[in-house]
């Protein structure tokens, strides 16, 4: 079982930046996309970190482990960053599945966008959807791959309905974490008994996360 988050802080340049920490009862198989823990394997934390917007640093894996250590959490987990400001984090479930997702779409792309020449960035570039999903069964090595693939096309889809043209971001990260013993389900995607679950409720975080009007975690604590 995966803890509901924590809220804490730290103090970093200046700031005091908040953070949201799960820990898990008993280690969990975790697949996803995190910079800290990403791919496949057993997982025992999650920690999804707010950056200020002048972030530069260029070894988040790293940064994320110093946080990690910081909060004496043991053992491998997953950590995410993001300039969104963690405290208006949105949480969904729907049949068991709980879904929590921090939704910045600030600066959203299409996945196959048309190449480009480099063009300045924008100045308050708010842009990251961070999905974080716990199923309560034992889902096989196929199905945590298909369910990532589930949670992504069900991000697209509420992006799309908030009147985006867009699939997400160019930095989001999703992670899916289930027990890591018990039979195994073989199936993870949107028809499938428990990608059905997971696909309503991270439409129903990220549609809700993204319909009001994201600022910069910065900026708001300069206003």
């Amino acid at each position: 079982m995966l803890c509901e988050p924590i809220l804490t802080s730290r103090s970093e340049a200046g700031w005091d930046i908040p953070l949201l920490v799960w820990r898990a009862e008993a280690p969990l198989l975790a697949v996803g996309s995190a910079p800290l823990g990403g791919g496949i394997g057993v997982r025992r934390w999650v920690v999804n970190a707010t950056v200020p917007m002048t972030y530069d640093r260029d070894d988040p894996a790293a940064h994320l482990t110093e946080l990690a250590r910081d909060l004496d959490l043991s053992g491998p987990g997953v950590g995410l960053l993001t300039g969104v400001d963690v405290t208006e984090v949105v949480h969904r479930s729907d049949g068991g599945v709980r879904v929590w997702a921090t939704v910045g779409l600030g600066t959203p792309v299409w996945a196959a966008a048309p190449a480009a020449p480099a063009v300045p960035a924008p100045a308050h570039p708010v842009g990251t959807v961070n999905i974080v999903v716990h199923v309560p069964v034992r889902l096989g090595d196929a199905a945590l791959v298909n369910a990532v693939a589930t949670a992504t096309e069900a991000k697209a889809q509420a992006i799309w309905e908030l009147g985006l043209a867009a699939t997400g971001t160019a930095t989001d990260a999703v992670t899916v974490l289930c027990p890591a013993d018990g039979d195994p389900a073989p199936y993870g995607g949107p028809r499938s008994t428990w990608g059905a679950r997971l696909a309503r409720a991270v439409h129903a975080a990220v549609g809700d996360g993204g319909a009001g009007t994201v600022v910069p975690w910065s900026d708001r604590r300069a206003g």
